[in-house]
């Protein structure tokens, strides 16, 4: 005789599932109950069943077993006794989540390694190349815009690397100077950018 988790004279709402999945409703007593029964009598042996069905991978069976337990809880109707056994209704579930699992990964195309991928980059020139030459002559033509000084302290602090240090021993300047002139310098080719259409 099938096991079944409902009592006979309790009523099954086809709204109760929904409620309980959206957040509007509450996990009553009751389902919690179902939710640890079928867990302690079928998670065992679903999972072994479900392990062969994917191969033996581990993580895929769990959350297989995972998904199957959560339809049965979003579907208490199908504990019915006039159903047949809970176990078979709960494999069934399983098998068609692994059945379309694999349909999907199928559909999709191979997936490629790193390696691949920059190999393909460097072989044929795309967007990328052509955006990065044309935003590198707008960048060319924002700093030409800024003042002598301006340009000097940024091409020493950003385009040669150079600390703040480095940069005022180079350049001949106190250091503080050279942090106010790169603070402003910043500013200013910030706007300049802007005026080109290029926001930093």
């Amino acid at each position: 005789m099938p096991r079944s988790f409902r009592k006979r004279d309790q009523r099954v709402d086809p709204d109760r599932s929904a409620r309980r999945v959206s957040g509007r409703g509450t996990l009553s007593t009751a389902d919690e109950e179902l939710l640890r029964t079928l867990y302690a009598e079928h998670a065992g042996p679903l999972f072994h069943y479900v392990l062969r069905l994917t191969s033996g991978d581990r993580q895929w069976a769990e959350d297989v077993v995972q998904e199957t337990l959560l339809r049965a809880w979003q579907h208490p109707a199908a504990f019915e006794p006039a159903r047949g056994p809970a176990r078979a209704w709960l494999c069934t579930v399983a098998r068609h989540l692994v059945i379309d699992a694999h349909r999907a990964r199928r559909a999709r195309p191979a997936e490629t390694g790193g390696e691949a991928l920059e190999w393909a980059a460097e072989q044929t020139p795309g967007e990328d190349e052509i955006e990065q030459a044309l935003q590198s002559w707008a960048v060319a033509d924002a700093l030409r815009a800024l003042s002598p000084d301006h340009r000097a302290v940024l091409l020493e602090t950003y385009y040669r690397g150079r600390t703040m240090a480095e940069a005022a021993q180079a350049l001949g300047i106190p250091l503080g100077t050279v942090k106010s002139r790169t603070y402003y310098a910043l500013h200013a080719l910030r706007l300049a950018l802007q005026e080109r259409g290029i926001e930093p």
